[in-house]
């Protein structure tokens, strides 16, 4: 498994909660949560999608993720520190990414991309919330999004990648309606100790 994406990034494992429009030319939409976060957070949420100018914005909330939950992604902060302006940019044409906003700062990231192979399957990535803003829905919101996206896109199945060892993003995903695949693997070297499987939810 441990595939990377064409910005040489691996596909993140789950929800970064630790040991975690269709087309770009349309992003900055503001995506309606399908259900409520919490009562006291729901008015405060909102789901963006970034567009191709907001590379800055991009790899601030990227280098959170991989400062945050290094050993939920195949990328590291290292690499992704280095990344010049125009990589940022050209991810964001080519990988849908949606930011969570909670009382106005960014907290979280999740990414999609259509499946290489199986075309009519969607990829969910980079999934990451921030420590502050788990257990508020941010989490639950942000796969709508993808969701949203998929089925927008015509898109009849979603995969995903996450940690056997992640417990609260399997639950996350799992409560979505994502279910094993059998497929299983790891991260890449060095940290091949680190185990994780394939889930996935038809739409």
């Amino acid at each position: 498994m441990s595939r990377r994406d064409g910005n040489g990034e691996r596909r993140a494992d789950a929800d970064g909660l630790a040991p975690c429009g269709a087309r770009g030319d349309d992003g900055g939409c503001e995506v309606a949560l399908a259900r409520p976060a919490r009562a006291d957070t729901v008015d405060e949420m909102k789901i963006v999608r970034l567009e191709a100018h907001e590379g800055e914005r991009l790899r601030t909330v990227r280098l959170a993720a991989l400062g945050d939950a290094p050993d939920a992604f195949g990328g590291t902060l290292a690499e992704a520190a280095v990344r010049r302006a125009d990589e940022w940019r050209q991810q964001l044409v080519e990988l849908p990414t949606f930011v969570a906003e909670l009382a106005g700062r960014d907290v979280g990231m999740v990414r999609a991309v259509r499946h290489k192979v199986e075309l009519d399957t969607g990829e969910l990535l980079s999934m990451w919330i921030a420590p502050t803003a788990r257990g508020q829905g941010v989490g639950d919101a942000l796969v709508d999004a993808v969701v949203a996206w998929a089925r927008a896109e015509g898109l009849r199945r979603l995969v995903l990648e996450v940690g056997d060892a992640n417990a609260a993003a399997i639950a996350l995903y799992a409560r979505n309606g994502f279910v094993p695949t059998g497929v299983t693997g790891s991260l890449p070297p060095p940290r091949m100790h680190i185990r994780e499987h394939q889930r996935a939810r038809e739409l």
